[in-house]
């Protein structure tokens, strides 16, 4: 019994953690919401998040890695400098500059269109091919169509207004007058919808950087510092050119100072460590079929203190998009059980997920067999 129980354990730690993942990045969405709302700038932000984040990074890098023969060429660290820019100092500022526009949950729905992006820049590099006259390809093409078309619909189209539940907690309530004209409000959804895509775009870069990455540097931890230091120099030098006000860096004992802590030591740190964790132990596929929980959590704390209220177009279109994503996983999942050998030479580690999730069903279903012959009814 103790031995089932334990094996219990080991299956449900990797769950518990990536929730703990999807709830920290939700968290770090909130954060960026609240600094924009109480005057902190944006690019400051950035700059911060990943200047704590390095320094929390480095600790486990050195302490974790510190047996591995890491060889640094200029091939890699030039990588490292591009996975900076797209995942760091580009990809983050054009999210917030998103979440200023719209809503924490709008752009938080819009973020899962990131797995979608990415597939479609892989097949535009021919880093992947689609197999439009496979069920794979046709499952994940569908995909793209109603994530994109989910995209659309939060964009466009609000319908009635869903109050699930009130409190007289409003964080938001300072922030400001802002235009509330109908045509002040359409163009900021459909600027802010778009600024949100250009953030997917930015950070599907950075996933296919991160992946040539791994090949030659399988490193996590270390190539994790080359992204954070070059991220926190780029944002850093983007600042000071276009941010003159130099009192915008300060900090203090308020929400500027928690946000930057927040989004640096857990949004980034402590997430990257959980996630490697999951990466290792299960893959990427098991990783990103908890991303569309963010948008749960951010929603859920968004409407209790941020008074943002749901309605029937985000819901509808978010839904869509979650759907969408599923059924490109599906299609991946799929493909990759047709076609180990493609699997092996594109995308070793996804390719380990699945067998890795057939072998843990299979070893729950020698689990409850056991279970049965030991405790007969």
């Amino acid at each position: 019994m103790s031995k089932n129980f334990s094996d219990l354990l080991r299956g449900l730690k990797a769950v518990i953690l990536i929730l703990v993942v999807q709830a920290a990045l939700g968290g770090v969405i909130v954060f960026y919401k609240l600094a924009v709302i109480y005057g902190m700038s944006v690019r400051v932000l950035v700059a911060y998040r990943f200047i704590f984040a390095t320094a929390c990074v480095i600790p486990l890098a050195l302490i974790l890695e510190r047996k591995s023969k890491a060889k640094l060429t200029w091939k890699i660290v030039f990588q490292g400098f591009l996975s900076g820019l797209f995942g760091g100092a580009l990809g983050p500022n054009l999210f917030i500059a998103s979440l200023s526009l719209t809503s924490a949950t709008f752009a938080t729905a819009v973020s899962n269109l990131v797995p979608v992006a990415t597939l479609i820049l892989a097949v535009i590099l021919r880093l992947e091919r689609l197999g439009i006259r496979t069920l794979a390809g046709q499952a994940k093409l569908v995909g793209i169509f109603l994530s994109i078309g989910g995209a659309m619909i939060i964009t466009f189209y609000k319908g009635e207004e869903i109050n699930l539940w009130s409190t007289n907690i409003n964080l938001a309530k300072h922030s400001g007058d802002h235009a509330t004209g109908k045509h002040a409000l359409l163009g900021n959804q459909v600027l802010g919808s778009l600024l949100a895509l250009a953030a997917c775009v930015s950070f599907a870069i950075w996933y296919i950087i991160q992946a040539k990455i791994s090949e030659n540097y399988p490193y996590i931890y270390s190539s994790t510092v080359l992204m954070c230091i070059a991220a926190s120099v780029q944002a850093t030098i983007y600042t000071i050119i276009a941010e003159r006000n130099w009192s915008a860096w300060k900090l203090g004992w308020n929400i500027r100072l928690l946000s930057a802590v927040y989004t640096g030591a857990i949004g980034t740190a402590l997430t990257v460590v959980l996630m490697t964790w999951c990466l290792r132990s299960r893959g990427p596929l098991f990783v990103s079929i908890f991303n569309p929980f963010t948008l749960v959590f951010v929603a859920i704390v968004g409407s209790l203190i941020l008074n943002e209220r749901l309605n029937i177009g985000s819901i509808l279109g978010s839904v869509l998009i979650v759907i969408g994503v599923y059924v490109v996983l599906w299609g991946k999942a799929k493909e990759k059980k047709g076609s180990a050998q493609l699997a092996l030479q594109e995308y070793p580690a996804e390719s380990e997920a699945v067998d890795a999730v057939i072998s843990s069903l299979q070893d729950t279903h020698q689990i409850c067999d056991t279970n049965k012959e030991s405790h007969p009814s």
